[in-house]
């Protein structure tokens, strides 16, 4: 079970828990979850509650991570979007501090569940839908209708967009789930390498060492990845949030 690349995905009860027939039961997915969001609300309270004119390190990663995420939604919706900035800045922390949490050894990455990330996909999906009718009525509906389009292709037009529409939380939870869960299972493959060629003796050890060193790149490597889907994921937040905002094309 120690070189299973699967297990390290396997949701184990901490504390059973069922009302109703239905299972509330507390896991390890729900530890991490609570985990992440202790781990990311901690770092900016503590970042940010003694702010210095000249700011230290740490604090200036917190405000690093408030102006990325910042110009990210300005660059995306304009300064209309501005509105959604917690709502942006809270996914963009918490989908990163799971991604830097799973790659502690033992942890769970709460991110490489499909569950996990299409909740959130629904999330963002649902916040575009209601404030975009809110605030355009059924103006809103003109997302499905792009302007310069000849009358007789609208139906074909209106069809696609909204298989398009539809298709958007989909992929933006594959996205970030078939990221994580293949990285997770690469990284095991090349660690189990390791661990089983150095039972052989010398000759062993000595071939492990190329696993050893794709298992450090791969590390390294994941990292990265880490932060490219947080900012992937959020920087598609942003660009649906603005159809919200302006749904004419």
């Amino acid at each position: 079970m120690a070189n299973d690349p699967i297990h390290q995905f396997q949701i184990s009860k901490w504390v059973p828990i069922e009302i109703g027939g239905l299972d509330f039961s507390f896991t390890n997915a729900s530890a991490f979850m609570v985990a992440t969001v202790a781990a990311a609300g901690a770092f900016l309270f503590l970042t940010t509650s003694s702010r210095g004119l000249v700011p230290g390190r740490l604090q200036s990663v917190s405000e690093m991570s408030y102006e990325f995420v910042a110009s990210m939604l300005r660059d995306a919706a304009g300064s209309q979007g501005m509105k959604f900035f917690p709502f942006v800045f809270s996914l963009f922390m918490f989908v990163l501090v799971a991604n830097l949490l799973g790659l502690f050894p033992y942890f769970f990455t709460v991110t490489s569940h499909i569950i996990v990330t299409f909740a959130l996909a629904l999330l963002v999906i649902g916040t575009v839908i209601v404030y975009g009718f809110m605030k355009n009525g059924i103006g809103f509906l003109k997302l499905f209708v792009p302007s310069g389009v000849p009358g007789i292709l609208i139906p074909l037009v209106v069809l696609i967009e909204v298989i398009s529409f539809l298709s958007r939380p989909i992929s933006l939870s594959v996205r970030l789930f078939a990221n994580m869960l293949a990285g997770h299972i690469t990284l095991k493959v090349f660690a189990g390498f390791v661990t089983s060629l150095s039972a052989f003796g010398f000759v062993g050890v000595a071939g492990s060492i190329l696993p050893l060193a794709m298992t450090v790149a791969i590390t390294g490597l994941e990292f990265l990845v880490a932060f490219l889907q947080a900012y992937v994921f959020a920087v598609l937040t942003c660009m649906y949030l603005n159809d919200a905002i302006h749904p004419g094309h």
